[in-house]
């Protein structure tokens, strides 16, 4: 029996020391445990946002409040008067007569904000004769021509010169007059019995596409990109989570491991100390 002695004693000291440690390690394994169970259950639920996330979020909103001043701006100055005006129809027109009236006319005019005030211009009237139905008509210059002043071609926005005003309605007048006979084309509308008809259309089909495109794309580039922006946050979200998950999963194992090493040492040294 007494050859046993020393060994036993050192397997006591060894199994001694290796219950020290694991007491150590499984205390400081359980503090950390109650360490994070101890942390507040919405530690992860937010992430700290990049300063290029908050970049591209304030580019987002900037382009998405961008594209609503675009729709209202245009909405309200192109779109309201081309849904209000009468549809109007492409034809052919000939010049009948010209002829400058003797009375000037009073309008108001506005140059800028510091510049407005009445005048008096010359009115041109410009008589033609509808190529599909023969029927003899005015012709303005564009819609707000009509609006206007339905009797002349065309209403100065500015104050000028008498003889400037006079001199440019004489030129549209002998421009009118060598197209005498030639056929253009001209605008007129068939729901209205008017004989009003404008050489120039102001809110034409491509115009409406452009104010309704470009405010569109640029809503729905603002909105993919706030979309994409969230949408990283919430999978780096996710992935945090995960990646939680998992080390606590392995911090269990690895825990469970420990002590069943120990249970299977003790068992050890109790089968060695009966056997000794």
């Amino acid at each position: 029996m007494q050859p046993f002695s020393i060994p036993v004693q050192i397997t006591l000291q060894g199994g001694r020391r290796r219950q020290g440690r694991t007491a150590v390690s499984t205390s400081g394994k359980k503090r950390n445990t109650d360490h994070n169970d101890a942390e507040p259950p919405d530690l992860h639920k937010t992430l700290p946002s990049s300063a290029g996330e908050d970049r591209a979020l304030l580019l987002g909103f900037a382009m998405i409040g961008f594209s609503v001043m675009m729709f209202f701006l245009l909405g309200t100055t192109i779109l309201k008067p081309f849904m209000l005006s009468p549809q109007r129809e492409e034809s052919n027109c000939t010049i009948i007569h010209t002829h400058i009236m003797d009375d000037w006319l009073d309008y108001a005019f506005t140059c800028g904000v510091d510049c407005s005030g009445q005048g008096k211009y010359p009115c041109l009237q410009v008589f033609v004769n509808l190529t599909h139905s023969g029927q003899k008509a005015h012709l303005h210059y564009n819609e707000e021509a009509v609006q206007i002043n339905s009797k002349c071609f065309f209403t100065p926005k500015c104050h000028q010169d008498r003889n400037d005003l006079f001199n440019s309605a004489l030129n549209i007048k002998e421009f009118f007059d060598h197209k005498n006979g030639t056929p253009f084309s001209c605008f007129y509308s068939p729901a209205s019995q008017s004989e009003d008809v404008i050489l120039i259309k102001k809110y034409d089909q491509m115009v409406i596409f452009h104010c309704l495109f470009w405010p569109s794309l640029t809503l729905l580039g603002g909105a993919l990109i706030v979309g994409m922006v969230r949408l990283t946050q919430h999978l780096s979200l996710l992935c945090e989570k995960y990646s939680t998950a998992v080390r606590d999963e392995m911090t269990k194992m690895n825990l469970k491991m420990c002590l069943t090493l120990h249970s299977s040492e003790m068992v050890e040294f109790e089968f060695k100390s009966q056997s000794a």
